[in-house]
């Protein structure tokens, strides 16, 4: 009984991290729209060029270090220590501080190498003040990591959202204060890093009072290894970080790459960068777009572990499959309908529809990235984390050597194309290697008909509101365009998913994953 309270602890604490990350990855696409509206594409550019490296730092003290930490927490009390200040909190601590300040120090030192590899040496100075970010890493990791030990994951979810919020503040109204006073663009990089340098200061204080409050740790001193410990946190802290950073590390590496190779496309530099930031503006849209593919799989995926293979493998396969048509059904739809309005929410969001047919090519990277995020979340529960870690550097070599080749000769489509066949290799190697691990389950279980008959419907759906109601409805201002993208955006939606429900595509178990699944079940059996 107390194994099955502890359990749903576990998984109340899972499901509640995994929401938080939902909510924090809305926040961190959402704010991109109104950054590039107040900065132009120019702006946005230079603080993708810079977020890379922020985004490298929120990975590494939301998710890699308090991991590491964490395993070696619940180490320790299975060992039926307490986490003592002597033996846990001083180590570990300095060993966090030593990682970090060698990251700051490479960072900061080479940042004029940097910025010149990037095709852009005024981006040193941002840089350098980005670098200053991984200097207070140790002090929201290790109190994270240590709540995580606990299962208690309250701490490390408050603590999220109040830096995402802080963070996202600051660059706003530092990018409308230095827009209105006409100073030199460049600073909209140093505010990004300032803003990520007070969010992380704000969250370790929240994260230090939640601490002290609770008075997690013990005075009995044991015995500890200290290359244990740096194995550990090293190893393990950026396996899992690397596993949260495909799309940052594809972004990583265009901040390298297209600069120069859209300058040897025929683009003059001051061209290249504007482009560079059309480009981007696909980003916050393929996030978003991931984060609604994956949401309702991730939610699943808790319940998925080695104990639960071996104790209920019916239950266990089931919950894999319900997993991949959650993530398929979904990110297919929302790929489908980014695609058709992508043209009118371009110049909706962005002001403009300038490389409106290379983000839509972008696009298709929301299918293969939600399935990739729901494999590597399966196999990482089963223990395979340095295969997903691996399987990402390959995706990013992949986009490193496809931007080299196709920029110069296709200009942004050709860093779309490589971005989506980079996230496409990823998935094949997921699922070869899932496909291993289970020889005997069929991952993808989906009925044919009703999936893609509701996918002709909404691309039918789409081409009518395209080629007749818009032109009928005369949309010339933005506040026309809100009110098309939204229409077509909730009755596309809505058509897609109910058909796929009338028609059968989820089972009675799988409506009620959905919000208000109780009343839509219901709803279904007394229409038969």
């Amino acid at each position: 009984m107390q194994n099955e309270q502890t359990t749903k602890h576990v998984l109340k604490g899972a499901l509640l991290l995994t929401f938080t990350g939902l909510l924090s990855k809305v926040l961190s696409a959402g704010y991109r729209i109104p950054l590039q509206n107040i900065t132009g594409d120019l702006g946005f550019y230079i603080y993708q060029q810079i977020y890379p490296f922020l985004g490298i730092a929120l990975m590494l003290s939301l998710y890699g270090f308090p991991t590491a930490v964490s395993k070696l927490v619940a180490q320790q009390r299975d060992k039926g220590y307490n986490i003592a200040v002597s033996s846990f909190y001083l180590p570990i601590f300095s060993i966090l501080c030593l990682i970090n300040v060698i990251l700051f120090f490479s960072i900061y030192i080479n940042a004029g190498l940097i910025a010149s590899l990037m095709g852009d040496s005024k981006l040193e100075g941002p840089l350098q003040v980005a670098a200053m970010a991984y200097l207070f890493i140790p002090f929201t990791s290790i109190i994270r990591g240590v709540f995580q030990g606990l299962n208690n994951m309250k701490p490390t979810a408050v603590s999220q959202i109040i830096e995402q919020v802080v963070r996202v503040t600051i660059i706003l109204f530092s990018a409308v204060i230095l827009v209105k006073q006409g100073n030199d663009l460049y600073l909209i990089g140093t505010g990004a890093a300032l803003g990520t340098i007070v969010g992380a200061s704000i969250a370790g204080l929240v994260l230090l009072y939640i601490w002290y409050k609770q008075k997690p740790f013990g005075n009995k001193r044991y015995s500890f290894n200290w290359i244990y410990y740096l194995k550990t946190i090293v190893v393990y802290g950026f396996l899992i970080s690397i596993n949260h950073m495909l799309l940052l590390l594809l972004q990583f590496s265009d901040a390298f790459t297209l600069i120069p190779n859209l300058v040897n496309y025929g683009l003059k530099i001051d061209e290249a960068k504007i482009w560079k930031g059309i480009f981007d503006r696909g980003q916050p849209l393929i996030q978003l777009g991931t984060v609604l593919g994956s949401s309702l799989a991730l939610a699943i995926i808790p319940t998925i572990t080695k104990n639960r293979l071996a104790q209920f493998p019916s239950e266990f396969k089931s919950h894999i499959q319900s997993a991949f048509k959650f993530s398929l059904y979904i990110s297919v739809g929302a790929t489908v309908g980014l695609i058709g309005i992508f043209p009118h929410a371009n110049i909706l969001l962005f002001q403009s529809d300038q490389g409106s047919t290379s983000l839509q090519v972008l696009s298709l990277a929301i299918l293969f990235s939600s399935l990739i995020i729901t494999t590597a979340s399966i196999l990482q529960g089963l223990g395979y984390v340095y295969h997903t870690a691996f399987f990402v550097m390959v995706g990013l070599l992949v986009k490193w050597l496809l931007n080299a080749w196709l920029v110069p000769l296709y200009s942004i489509t050709g860093s779309a194309f490589a971005t989506v066949f980079s996230v496409f290799i990823v998935l094949i190697l997921n699922v070869h290697r899932l496909k291993k691990v289970l020889p005997d389950t069929k991952l993808f279980v989906i009925k044919s008909k009703p999936f893609l008959m509701a996918t002709s419907i909404l691309i039918l759906f789409l081409v009518a509101m395209n080629q007749f109601v818009f032109k009928l409805a005369g949309i010339t201002t933005r506040f026309d365009y809100l009110g098309f993208v939204l229409l077509v955006s909730i009755l596309g939606a809505i058509i897609y998913l109910g058909l796929l429900v009338k028609w059968d595509g989820f089972n009675e178990e799988e409506l009620r994953a959905f919000p208000y699944g109780e009343t839509i079940v219901a709803f279904k059996n007394r229409r038969r």
